[in-house]
């Protein structure tokens, strides 16, 4: 997977690192690349990576997504950086945004090297997948939209590649708010735009959500304990509810912080907005 791998200059022996993941549909360039841009000026080494088949990362087809393989993304970026020689192995955390702050949960539940994770407006894919915003998807809605995907999946069997849909958040009015605010960081070139970003200037394969439909992500999200966990979102924001409920589910130690007035972009970005003191902070307490 290829990576932006940053180092702090002029320091000597072993270091705490940290690797780092999302936004779901943005590239290494965005949001992960600015959080690991500001943790290495902090004294950390940072690598943010592009998740598999996606960005600049390999493998085909493009643009596709997978609980495991997402997941699995995250030890795999952990074997990486842990093989550099300024880093030492038992001092590694993870920060997933957005969708990959779920996917980070559930790699430190399971992958012991990891010390500590930040998930910062953090989404859990395969429950608003296979359930809707809210959980208000019906059983009806559910078989309906897999009987579709299963027939997508027979076209895409005839044509020998993958359907994509329509240019992501190419807004047309009448959209909730919180679609407003995506299209408000991806497509504008002062915030977040990039031309490799599947949120900036593509799509998904249209059968991307069939491996989320019953895979849930968190159901070992208790077994991160006795690591720390800090969880970070919006006031604001309309996915607040992911980490809520993640924060109930999680054994001690854990921490939920919720930022007055921030909606679920605004901690992609923006600095008077992400807490950067309290995520460093974190981490120097706990990656000791």
């Amino acid at each position: 997977m290829p990576l932006t791998f940053i180092s702090k200059k002029n320091s000597s022996g072993k270091q705490a690192a940290l690797v780092l993941s999302g936004p779901f549909g943005a590239v290494k360039e965005q949001s992960s690349g600015l959080y690991a841009q500001t943790m290495a000026e902090r004294g950390f080494v940072t690598l943010a990576f592009d998740p598999s088949y996606t960005g600049e990362s390999g493998g085909e087809p493009r643009n596709v997504a997978s609980p495991d393989i997402n997941t699995e993304d995250f030890s795999a970026a952990v074997d990486f950086i842990g093989l550099q020689s300024n880093v030492d192995r038992e001092r590694i955390g993870v920060i997933g945004i957005c969708g990959w702050g779920g996917m980070a949960l559930n790699a430190v539940a399971i992958d012991k090297r990891i010390k500590a994770v930040v998930a910062s407006t953090m989404y859990d894919m395969t429950r608003v997948m296979s359930k809707g915003y809210n959980d208000s998807v019906t059983l009806e809605q559910r078989t309906q939209g897999l009987e579709q995907l299963g027939q997508q999946r027979w076209k895409d069997a005839e044509s020998g590649n993958p359907a994509y849909g329509p240019v992501s958040l190419e807004l047309q009015g009448g959209e909730p708010q919180f679609v407003v605010e995506y299209a408000a960081y991806y497509k504008n070139p002062q915030r977040g735009f990039h031309p490799r970003a599947i949120n900036s200037n593509a799509s998904w394969t249209i059968t991307t959500p069939l491996s989320f439909m019953n895979m849930p992500i968190l159901t070992y999200i208790a077994e991160i304990s006795p690591r720390p966990m800090l969880l970070i979102h919006g006031e604001k924001a309309h996915s607040r509810y992911f980490s809520e409920t993640a924060y109930e589910a999680a054994a001690e130690p854990k921490e939920l912080m919720i930022i007055p007035d921030a909606n679920h972009t605004d901690l992609y970005d923006q600095m008077d907005v992400i807490p950067f003191d309290k995520i460093e902070g974190f981490f120097k307490e706990h990656l000791v």
